[in-house]
């Protein structure tokens, strides 16, 4: 397997494929319509706007077997330093460890930028994900109780971060 930079012309089918699975199957995204390529063009056009990365990784065949990424954690400038991440993996090649081998790169992606907090929104009920993030020193956070209706069901929403020891010298502004 070998990383990749995922661009919307090369990536953009793969990634909306893994979205919508997540969407459809899961409460992983605490959404109920399956995205569109318009949608995936946006998305893509937001993470080049703000130097966000898209992190992938492919098999030998060139497939893609999941993606990482951050954006932003809350759009007011004191935020600047915090993101707020995700990590997906195509159904196929889950239970593989690909999702700890993303988040690393991603936790390195942050401090190359200089990002002082990681955030991530799990559902409550995702019990691999929050072992990952434990494993990777993710710090529990707080949980929003009952913070989506999915599936006929309320659905929790717990809050991880990891707190880089970036920037050296932050400023204001």
């Amino acid at each position: 397997m070998q990383f990749v930079h995922c661009t919307y012309e090369s990536h953009g089918e793969a990634i909306l494929a893994i979205f919508n699975d997540a969407i459809l199957n899961t409460t992983a995204l605490y959404e109920y319509q399956p995205r569109t390529m318009a949608v995936m063009q946006t998305w893509f056009e937001t993470k080049q706007a703000h130097d966000f990365p898209v992190i992938g990784l492919e098999n030998e065949a060139g497939e893609l077997m999941g993606f990482a990424s951050y954006g932003t954690f809350r759009a007011w400038a004191a935020f600047k330093y915090s993101v707020e991440h995700s990590v997906y993996i195509h159904p196929d090649h889950q239970g593989k460890g690909l999702g700890k081998v993303l988040m690393v790169a991603l936790i390195q992606a942050a401090r190359s930028q200089n990002y002082h907090v990681l955030v991530g929104g799990i559902d409550s009920s995702n019990a691999g994900s929050i072992a990952l993030h434990k494993k990777l020193g993710f710090q529990y956070s707080g949980t929003i109780q009952q913070a989506a209706y999915k599936f006929d069901r309320w659905l929790d929403l717990d809050f991880y971060q990891l707190t880089l020891e970036t920037p050296l010298q932050p400023v204001a502004g």
